[in-house]
C-alpha cells in the first residue's frame, strides 16, 4: 500500500516528520503540489492526504486505485464528497486537535489589543521609553477584561474552550448558540445575535461557514455594535466582509479588530484590512502549535490504521 502526502510542509514545518506513518505503508511526502501535478503524483496511491490541495471531481474520477482521502484538517471543502462517495472513496477528518491552540490565539489578540504589548515593545526599540521625561508614557487607551461583556458566536469546541477562559478573565460571557440554556456550563448564557452584537465590549467568531453565516459580519452588523467594541475571529474568513470592516475601522464605527484568518489567503496585496487602522492581522497560524500539529500527525495515523482494520473513524462522506 501507498501513502502520498500532497502539502506535508504546512503540517511538518521541517520541525516534525511523517515517519509514524512508515509503519503503516509506503510513504511519499511532497512539500507542495500544483494542480498540474496532482494525478501523476497520487496515480500509484491507495491513500493520499491533503491539507489544502483541492482535489476535485475530475481528479478524482482519474485515480481508481484511490481508496481512502485523508484530510489533514478539521474542514474538509477540498474534497468532492460526492464523487469520492460516488467512487467508494473514505474520507476523514482531523477534528478537535487544535481546540485549545485557537482559544489561546483569541486572547493572544485580544491581550494585545487592550494592552498594545505589541506596540510598546517596538516603540522602545526605537528609544522612546529611553527618552521619556517620566518613568512610563501612555499614548493608547488601556483597560481591564475583568468585568466587560465578552460575545462568542457558535459554541462549539473552540468556541466553548474560549468561553471557559473568558470566564478566567472576569470576562461576563454571552453566547449565541443553539444548545439549550440548561446546558450551558457555569458563567455562560445563551443570548440571540442581534443582542450580542449590541451589548457585547467583545465579539469572538467561532462559527462554521455556511451560506447563513457568510458575511455576518457587514456594514449593517457593524453599525450596531459599540463603538469601543473589539471584533475577533479565529474563524473563517468569508464571515467577515472585508471592505465593510475596513471601511468602520477607518471611521472609528468599532475600536480594533483582531484576525488569523482572511478571505483569500494568502492575503492579497490589495486586501484593505492590511491597511487599516486598529487592525491586527496574523498568517492564520492559530491552529499551528507544535503540539496541535503533533496531535493532528497522531490522529491522522490513527485514522489510516482503522481504515487498514476495516473499520474507519472520522467519515466524513456516506458510504
Amino acid at each position: 500500500m501507498k501513502i502520498v502526502i500532497l502539502d506535508g510542509y504546512s503540517v511538518s514545518q521541517d520541525d516534525l516528520g511523517w515517519d509514524c506513518l512508515e509503519e503503516l505503508a509506503d510513504v511519499e511526502v511532497y512539500d507542495r503540489t500544483s494542480e498540474d501535478d496532482i494525478i501523476s503524483r497520487c496515480k500509484g496511491a491507495e491513500i493520499v492526504l491533503t491539507n489544502k490541495v483541492v482535489l476535485s471531481a475530475e481528479i478524482l474520477n482519474m485515480l481508481p486505485r484511490l481508496q481512502y482521502i485523508g484530510v489533514l484538517a478539521t474542514g474538509y471543502n477540498v474534497v468532492d464528497l460526492e464523487q469520492a462517495t460516488r467512487q467508494n472513496i473514505t474520507v476523514t477528518n482531523i477534528p478537535a486537535y487544535s481546540t485549545e491552540s485557537v482559544a489561546q490565539m483569541v486572547f493572544c489578540h485580544l491581550l494585545n489589543i487592550v494592552g498594545q504589548v505589541g506596540h510598546y515593545a517596538e516603540e522602545n526599540k526605537k528609544g522612546r521609553w529611553s527618552q521619556s521625561a517620566d518613568f512610563c508614557y501612555l499614548d493608547h487607551n488601556l483597560f481591564e477584561l475583568n468585568g466587560k461583556k465578552m460575545g462568542i458566536i457558535g459554541l462549539g469546541n473552540t468556541g466553548m474552550a474560549t468561553a471557559r477562559i473568558a470566564t478566567a478573565f472576569g470576562l461576563k460571557v454571552y453566547a449565541y448558540t443553539s444548545k439549550d440554556e440548561d446546558d450551558l456550563p457555569e458563567g455562560i448564557r445563551k443570548a440571540d445575535l442581534d443582542d450580542v452584537f449590541t451589548e457585547c465590549d467583545i465579539v469572538s467568531l467561532h462559527c462554521p461557514l455556511t451560506p447563513d453565516t457568510h458575511h455576518i459580519i457587514n456594514r449593517q452588523r457593524l453599525a450596531s455594535m459599540k463603538d469601543s467594541a473589539i471584533l475577533i475571529n479565529t474563524g473563517r474568513g468569508p464571515l467577515v466582509d472585508d471592505e465593510a470592516l475596513a471601511e468602520a475601522l477607518e471611521n472609528d464605527v468599532i475600536a480594533a479588530y483582531g484576525a488569523d484568518v482572511l478571505t483569500t489567503e494568502p492575503a492579497p496585496a490589495d486586501n484593505p484590512l492590511l491597511k487599516a487602522p486598529n487592525c491586527y492581522l496574523t498568517p492564520h497560524i492559530a491552529w499551528a502549535t507544535r503540539e496541535a500539529r503533533m496531535r493532528l500527525i497522531n490522529t491522522c495515523k490513527n485514522n489510516i490504521q482503522a481504515f487498514i482494520d476495516g473499520d474507519p473513524i472520522n467519515v466524513v462522506n456516506d458510504l
